[in-house]
């Protein structure tokens, strides 16, 4: 007898091809790295002649697909039981997806993850009046390459190349722009755009005028800074009613009462951060104000200066001055204001710090004024009113046979460059002031996501100086190549109008755009592609994922999952222990492996600030990062990481101390499997960065 058919899941039959066994095998031993096509073939041979013996036990003869699966794993586990389990475990967690993606309404056309495609049904793809998805990832990465390309006409030139271009590069997952852009890009709301900062006016009207375009900001998907440094402080006289000023942080608390009754889009509630400058009379309250479980919605950071560093290593005085007046209101000293400082920021998590001074001597546009505040996360400095969007490249598709492909980075930076600028036209602002001063500077922001997938990959610890000098170099190159595209879309659309008064046009004839690099976290783009978020290293390598209601499924970073494999050291069971803490540096396995798949709490304090430090050399913006630091970690701990912060001229710094927030996504040494939701990234324990 003769195999001529196969029938399928759904009961339909089709013409039997040998070649997808052996493509089948053939796709687990590469998986292992295991290049031998001749090998595949003959395991598939003795597949089919297995199949062949069993044909009369089959129904009409004809296997149905699980039977030839069955038949493939019975011939795999007697010749290569390496291979056999990474084809059953392919299998298995191919079989959960098919169980799960029923509860899903989404059509799924480019086999995603489950995680990633519970935040598409959520967050992203287009749905009726009536609730029901009317797209699929595919159709939603080709509305926003449609809406995005658009913009080439505007300079005279045919949309369509680039279109495809940009859907390729999404739908592969090689690029992926910042949330707004791919929930709105090509519908009637059309906000495109990530981060926003407000000033905020001493007067009543001129705060409940940035409270409600803080409303507005955030209905449409977008993320607020404010700067309170300019609120006179609490107790001050307020002469047109002779009454007193209830101070900055009484503020901070309406505008975080009203993002907790708005939903951005409709989609995620809003994100904001608060500054204080150190100086301000009101800086105690400020830095203890979020003890508890006040001012959820917001991160705070205080603006430190040089001045105030020095001091507090001095053990000087700092003088509290009024914004309103200028006078001084109190002298406090600087060391007892930082150790408040470092000691909540150990106990909350808050505050973090902003380096003012620096963002300011690293600011292109520093004629124009001074910055004051950045976007929730800390990785986009802005001007008032000013806003940025953002896009990240996934590191991991820059890989071809075990390296970086230099010339894909280079391909896909300068592409995403042009995305980033055209969004910008595409773009419909909640605010007219936002519209023109966004158009006159053209701030955007490049960064990168799957860092630490691609040090796993290329078996480099994260917490060496291989990985320093890698880092540098990728984002060197990154940020090379994104100027010199922002230079030759300068000269083709012409430079952004504020280029005269920018440190630019000492250094190029032409730009774009007045910033181009950003680090972000990607929180959920980064489940959309499936990669570790922005250069974080993973916080734990296995754990359970809460998908939905009463379902949870065990997650093991797949890269590590692979090397496991190919050194033969898979067992559930060591998946199981694992799982118990995310990290492998007490287990009983090859110090190697151990190096190379370290976890963010493995990594010492001080090298999550050089490895910030790194990239923040070649961004124009900043970098948005956590210092994760285990629950025994000291005040002392904290104080070391702020200085050596300062020292190494980043921009920002925040820590979170594990365990040290009221709520998080992620709890270990519990002697149970680690549960997360089905949201966490990867990343900090929070289920998002704090600042």
């Amino acid at each position: 007898m003769t195999i001529t058919q196969v029938r399928k899941r759904t009961g339909e039959l089709v013409d039997f091809d040998a070649e997808k066994i052996t493509q089948a095998i053939q796709k687990a031993m590469l998986y292992l790295e295991v290049k031998n096509r001749k090998k595949a073939e003959f395991l598939s041979r003795k597949t089919i002649e297995a199949l062949t013996i069993e044909q009369r036990n089959f129904h009409q003869g004809i296997p149905s697909v699980e039977q030839i699966q069955d038949a493939v794993e019975e011939i795999l586990e007697k010749r290569d039981k390496r291979i056999y389990k990474a084809y059953s475990l392919y299998r298995r967690s191919r079989g959960i997806a098919r169980e799960l993606k029923q509860y899903f309404k989404i059509h799924d056309d480019l086999k995603l993850g489950i995680n990633a495609l519970k935040v598409l049904e959520e967050r992203y793809l287009l749905k009726d009046e009536d609730g029901k998805i009317i797209e699929t990832p595919t159709q939603m990465f080709r509305r926003v390459a449609i809406a995005i390309a658009a913009q080439d006409t505007n300079y005279g030139k045919d949309p369509l190349k680039t279109q495809d271009a940009f859907y390729n590069a999404m739908r592969k997952l090689e690029f992926l722009p910042n949330s707004p852009t791919l929930m709105n890009a090509g519908t009637k709301l059309g906000q495109l755009s990530a981060c926003f900062v407000l000033p905020i006016e001493d007067s009543l009207e001129g705060i409940f005028t940035t409270l409600k375009h803080m409303a507005l900001i955030q209905q449409s998907g977008g993320g607020t800074g404010f700067s309170f440094s300019h609120l006179r402080e609490k107790g001050a006289i307020v002469k047109s009613t002779k009454g007193v000023a209830s101070g900055p942080i009484s503020f901070m608390r309406i505008f975080d009462s009203t993002t907790d009754v708005i939903k951005q889009g409709g989609k995620r509630r809003g994100a904001n951060i608060g500054i204080l400058l150190c100086n301000h009379p009101d800086i105690v309250d400020f830095v203890t104000a979020k003890s508890g479980k006040k001012l959820s919605n917001f991160n705070i950071s205080v603006a430190v200066t040089d001045a105030f560093i020095r001091k507090a290593q001095k053990n000087q005085q700092l003088q509290l001055r009024s914004p309103k007046t200028g006078k001084i209101i109190q002298k406090i000293n600087a060391a007892d204001l930082f150790e408040l400082i470092v000691r909540y920021a150990w106990e909350t998590g808050d505050p973090g710090l902003l380096f003012i001074d620096e963002i300011n001597r690293k600011h292109p546009l520093k004629a124009m004024a001074d910055i004051e505040a950045t976007n929730p996360c800390g990785e986009v400095p802005l001007l008032p009113y000013e806003s940025c969007n953002l896009g990240s490249i996934n590191l991991v598709k820059m890989i071809t046979n075990g390296q970086i492909n230099w010339k894909k980075l280079r391909t896909t930076t300068r592409l995403a460059i042009h995305f980033l600028d055209n969004v910008i036209d595409a773009n419909n602002y909640p605010l007219k002031e936002t519209e023109n001063i966004t158009k006159a500077n053209r701030k955007i922001g490049l960064g990168v996501m799957g860092f630490a997938d691609l040090l796993f990959t290329l078996k480099i610890p994260y917490n060496s100086k291989e990985a320093l000098r890698l880092g540098e170099k990728i984002i060197k190159f990154i940020a090379h190549e994104a100027q010199q595209k922002s230079m030759e879309l300068g000269k083709e659309r012409g430079p952004f109008k504020n280029f005269n008064q920018s440190t630019w046009q000492n250094k190029y004839p032409s730009m774009r755009n007045a910033t181009c690099i950003t680090i972000a976290p990607t929180g959920t783009i980064s489940i959309i592609a499936g990669c570790s978020s922005g250069i974080e290293p993973v916080f734990a390598l296995a754990f359970l994922r809460r998908v939905m209601e009463g379902k949870q499924l065990p997650e093991i970073n797949d890269i590590f999952k692979k090397e496991l494999l190919r050194r033969d050291l898979y067992s559930e069971e060591l998946v199981q222990e694992i799982s118990k803490t995310g990290t492998i540096n007490k287990r009983h396995l090859p110090k190697d492996l151990k190096q190379i798949f370290v976890t963010s709490l493995d990594i010492s304090p001080q090298f999550h600030v050089k490895m910030q430090a790194t990239f923040q050399r070649y961004a124009d913006n900043a970098v948005s990062k956590t210092v994760n630091l285990p629950k025994n970690a000291t005040q002392n701990d904290v104080k070391e990481i702020y200085l050596l912060a300062w020292k190494l001229k980043c921009k920002g710094i925040t820590v979170y101390r594990y365990g040290s927030k009221p709520e998080q996504v992620l709890y270990l040494g519990t002697g149970k499997p680690i549960v997360v939701s089905s949201d966490y990234d990867g990343g900090c324990p929070t289920g998002h960065c704090p600042h």
